[in-house]
């Protein structure tokens, strides 16, 4: 099922963001911990491509479980890293053929060992390309990504929100942000998209503080403000584990209510393919907030 035919069903739609393990020990682990997040009945779930485009089988391979074996609505990442256009029509060509009918489109970071992102000869620039190109053919619904304070590599706000509104023109159907941990962000976010003309669903991503040094590091790649209040609460304990899961779960649980409560439309996790604060945060959240 197209995710955007789900959003005609539903007002609000709750997913899990899952990346492919890179070990046995952690195919076990993802394998305990997405048992775990399926019985929580997600809308769908959506599966990172790798930097670079690397891990690409294991990727699609990951897709094909989720679609197939599970029967559950599965958004594969994409990206024109390292690929000219004949291996991205075959690419799609194959998760199409896998049953999937949901495309995350991205330009994707450079290769491991480069500072800059390099066109592939025949390739495309930008997200905006992959995003035309797949569109010709209609049989996805696709998603693009979102930035409430902005790309890193926009000038400034209004220029990214301009490149998002050219994206939403050239065929993406809707949009999930990246992570955020201010939800005046967010919902600042939306009233420019709605300005410039996105009307578009735009879903909020999730990530709760669990490890403090780990979304640190996450957070300054993405452009991803840490609010002072937050550092303030979370510094003294980030050498505690316990206290720093506990602590960040009650955070992102606080944060994901006001989203609801605000008109958010849903919510993405970024799972990191753990199980045990998004069931946590999800289970806690009121039935009432969650229709």
């Amino acid at each position: 099922m197209k995710i955007t035919e789900i959003f005609e069903k539903k007002s609000k739609t709750f997913s899990f963001e899952f990346f492919p393990p890179k070990s046995l020990k952690a195919n076990i682990e993802f394998g305990i911990n997405l048992g775990q997040l399926l019985k929580l009945s997600p809308d769908f779930v959506s599966v990172t491509y790798g930097a670079g485009g690397s891990h690409q089988n294991a990727s699609f391979d990951l897709v094909d479980y989720i679609q197939n074996k599970h029967q559950l609505t599965t958004m594969a990442h994409y990206t024109c890293v390292g690929a000219n256009e004949e291996r991205i029509k075959a690419d799609l060509d194959y998760l199409q053929g896998l049953g999937v009918e949901n495309l995350m489109l991205l330009r994707g970071d450079p290769p491991k060992g480069q500072s800059t992102f390099e066109k592939q000869e025949s390739g495309f620039n930008n997200a905006s390309d992959l995003v035309a190109f797949a569109a010709k053919n209609g049989q996805s619904a696709i998603g693009v990504a979102g930035y409430p304070e902005k790309h890193p590599e926009a000038d400034n706000m209004a220029s990214d929100i301009d490149y998002l509104k050219y994206k939403m023109d050239q065929g993406a159907d809707f949009v999930v942000t990246q992570m955020f941990f201010d939800n005046d962000f967010y919902f600042s976010f939306v009233e420019k998209c709605r300005q410039a003309g996105i009307t578009a669903r735009i879903i909020p991503g999730i990530m709760p503080i669990t490890n403090y040094n780990q979304i640190k590091r996450f957070s300054e790649m993405v452009n991803a403000n840490i609010p002072q209040r937050i550092v303030n609460a979370l510094e003294p304990i980030k050498d505690s584990p316990e206290k720093m899961y506990t602590a960040g779960v009650y955070l992102a649980l606080k944060q994901c209510m006001e989203l609801l409560e605000r008109g958010a439309p849903g919510l993405h996790f970024y799972t990191l393919n753990k199980s045990r604060a998004t069931v946590e945060i999800f289970e806690a959240i009121p039935e009432w907030l969650k229709r």
